[in-house]
């Protein structure tokens, strides 16, 4: 089966509100192997909910329309939904006493205006609302499900969990979805789809979603099937084909950014790592640093912005760095080692660079980056150019160090 979520209220079409429950809603159907195919939102305007309503129900066996059942006259979901499948609304006394004495053990008074909230389309199901005064509806039309549920999420959660699933599980013939999660780090959205989709376009399940980020490839495959087994050999077969082609450009097979990922392999090998930062001014260090236990393997780093604490603080010696330039492989490289001798840490990176919008020259321009790299035995750094913005020029550069370290932590004896 699949669902569809309508979510109704003027102020989600602005910048200061967001529809948080259709997310918990997703994960609620997911769990249920139902799959949600579209989701909306639409202001408080009866004529287009009813249109979306209707619209809804020609795809979906599931349709959810969450808020828009307060008192006043812009809580037009009622109304709506019932335009919309061709019924009428009943006042329910019995509703509307519940709201009263509710408002009574507040030491309120119920104003007229929420007796709206005593109408029930008819030959809906009531569904109570322990947390609120809007309660919800539970519809069958013509084997489809509609449900009205409140907007608040502590309402929504509330009524959804208690009355919805259990009568979702009662309806819904056994399935599952089952999810992999790939990252990828070092390939450009366009050459991956290009290696991978002879493989993924063969299959109609499980379904294939790319989601690409500076550096940063995301692809997802989803997997509906009967039962658990059944779903983890659909996306063992799949994804064992791709695994092939990419290789250790994959950096994670279950969601984890890439500064875990670095993390857990430093771990396995009882590792240690330092940084020290120019350009990216600490943002290495708070990727590191974000991902719980990392004080088992992260020592330490150095922010030295300036040729003067490149000089005081990492030992690098100031005539080569006149000569040489705090961009430039001598600097990158001597930056890395600095961080390793004085931390005693088993590797260090080290980044430099023009973040700009101002600073370039003709020898080393806006996103020119060097990235270096020290353990034991060696030191090295490589040139980048990053093209975009300061904070994207930035965030590339930590993403690009991360991956060269998790590329030499992968290197046999390394």
């Amino acid at each position: 089966m699949n669902a569809e979520i309508v979510a109704v209220g003027s102020e989600l079409l602005t910048p200061q509100r967001l529809d948080t429950n259709s997310l918990y809603l997703t994960d609620q159907l997911n769990s249920l192997g139902v799959e949600l195919v579209m989701k909306m939102v639409v202001g408080d305007d009866r004529r287009r909910l009813a249109e979306a309503v209707r619209a809804a129900l020609s795809r979906s066996e599931i349709v959810i329309i969450t808020g828009g059942l307060g008192p006043t006259e812009d809580d037009v979901t009622r109304d709506a939904v019932a335009q919309a499948i061709g019924r009428s609304q009943s006042f329910h006394q019995d509703i509307c006493d519940w709201i009263e004495a509710r408002f009574k053990r507040m030491n309120r008074v119920m104003v007229e205006n929420n007796r709206r909230q005593a109408f029930v389309i008819d030959g809906a199901e009531i569904l109570e609302n322990d947390r609120g005064t809007a309660p919800g509806q539970w519809i069958n039309e013509h084997g489809r499900i509609i449900m009205l549920l409140p907007g608040p999420p502590n309402e929504l959660k509330a009524m959804f969990s208690a009355q919805c699933m259990p009568k979702l599980e009662r309806l819904l013939p056994p399935q599952v979805i089952r999810t992999r999660f790939y990252r990828v780090a070092g390939m450009p959205e366009s050459d991956l789809d290009q290696l991978i989709a002879p493989v993924y376009t063969k299959y109609e399940n499980p379904a294939t979603t790319i989601l690409a980020a500076p550096s940063d490839i995301q692809f997802h495959l989803r997997a509906r099937c009967a039962d658990e087994a059944s779903a983890l050999a659909v996306l063992a077969e799949v994804g064992g084909e791709i695994e092939q082609l990419l290789g250790d450009r994959i950096y994670s097979t279950d969601g984890r950014p890439l500064e875990a990922a670095v993390g857990a392999m430093l771990a396995r090998k009882n590792a240690t790592l330092a940084v020290a930062e120019s350009c990216t001014g600490g943002m290495l260090a708070e990727r590191i640093t974000s991902v719980a236990g990392s004080s088992n393997y992260f020592l330490g780093g150095f922010l030295t912005y300036t040729n003067r604490m490149k000089i005081e603080i990492l030992g690098i010696d100031p005539a080569e760095l006149e000569q040489h330039t705090a961009v430039s492989e001598f600097t990158a490289e001597a930056m890395a080692r600095g961080a390793k001798e004085r931390t005693g840490a088993s590797y260090a990176l080290s980044v430099t660079g023009v973040a700009g919008p101002d600073g370039g020259t003709e020898e080393s321009p806006v996103g020119t980056v060097w990235i270096g790299l020290a353990n034991a035995t060696e030191s090295q750094a490589r040139r980048y150019r990053f093209l975009g913005d300061r904070e994207r020029i930035r965030g590339l550069a930590t993403q690009t160090a991360l991956d060269l370290l998790r590329r030499k932590l992968g290197t046999a004896g390394s």
